[in-house]
């Protein structure tokens, strides 16, 4: 190698050196500058530039953390929301289905009520009409004078649509027999014809055929049949025994 070669060399090794060495000059004065800054001034003035001006910066790892740990905050989130939705409309439909009982339940009760009700009113209905069949099935017990006599006749005669009144009845009664249903008329018109008067209204054999009452017994001498004939010839012929004031 020529001696002009290394010279060459041998300046440009000492360019690099005296750059390196100024470099390192360089880097020894500002860590001296920065020695010589008070404490209290780079506690309070560094920090928050170097905060304010240098942004936090995350490896890969971090960032993918943080991601991860927001998604699972969010998703949690979601979770809690919808398990709350689900509680509520659990809660609404519950009470929905405990108004619905308790209306069927009141429904039920009131038809029960109601079915109650009718059923003592239908009974109560079924009692009043066997006591009123019993009460019209039950023959009257009249007393065996002239009293029940007339009582009775007029019980059939309001049934069978004979006009008459008790007062009509006893005033001919009195007049006619004194009231004695075995009287007999053997001295008048009647009985020279063979068909003498009989009973408590002094009707002959003829007469208490045609106008015989049924249901009453077939014989002159039988108050009530006598009484209910005699009446029944009467409204035939004077429109009622209360228009009868003499023999007849």
């Amino acid at each position: 190698m020529s001696v002009s070669r290394i010279s060459s060399r041998s300046r440009r090794l000492n360019k690099a050196q005296k750059l390196s060495v100024a470099g390192v000059s360089t880097l020894a004065a500002a860590a001296l500058a920065f020695s010589l800054v008070p404490d209290d001034a780079s506690a309070t003035t560094e920090p928050q530039a170097a905060s304010a001006a240098a942004p936090v910066a995350y490896t890969g790892s971090q960032a993918k953390s943080l991601k991860a740990h927001g998604i699972e905050q969010n998703s949690t989130a979601q979770q809690l929301v919808k398990a709350a939705d689900a509680a509520k409309a659990k809660e609404a439909d519950a009470k929905k289905k405990a108004a619905a009982k308790a209306e069927a339940k009141a429904k039920a009760v009131a038809e029960a009520k109601s079915k109650a009700a009718a059923k003592a009113k239908a009974d109560a209905k079924k009692r009043s009409a066997k006591k009123a069949s019993r009460a019209a099935d039950r023959k009257p017990v009249y007393a065996n004078n002239l009293d029940g006599w007339i009582r009775e006749a007029l019980s059939i005669m309001n049934k069978k649509d004979i006009p008459g009144t008790y007062e009509g009845l006893h005033r001919n009664i009195i007049r006619e027999s004194s009231g004695d249903p075995r009287a007999i008329n053997n001295w008048d018109i009647n009985a020279i014809n063979g068909v003498p008067s009989k009973g408590l209204l002094q009707v002959i054999k003829p007469t208490f055929d045609f106008y015989h009452v049924k249901g009453t017994k077939h014989d002159q001498y039988d108050p009530v049949a006598n009484i209910t004939a005699a009446a029944n010839y009467a409204a035939d012929k004077y429109g009622s025994i209360d228009n009868v004031d003499s023999a007849y």
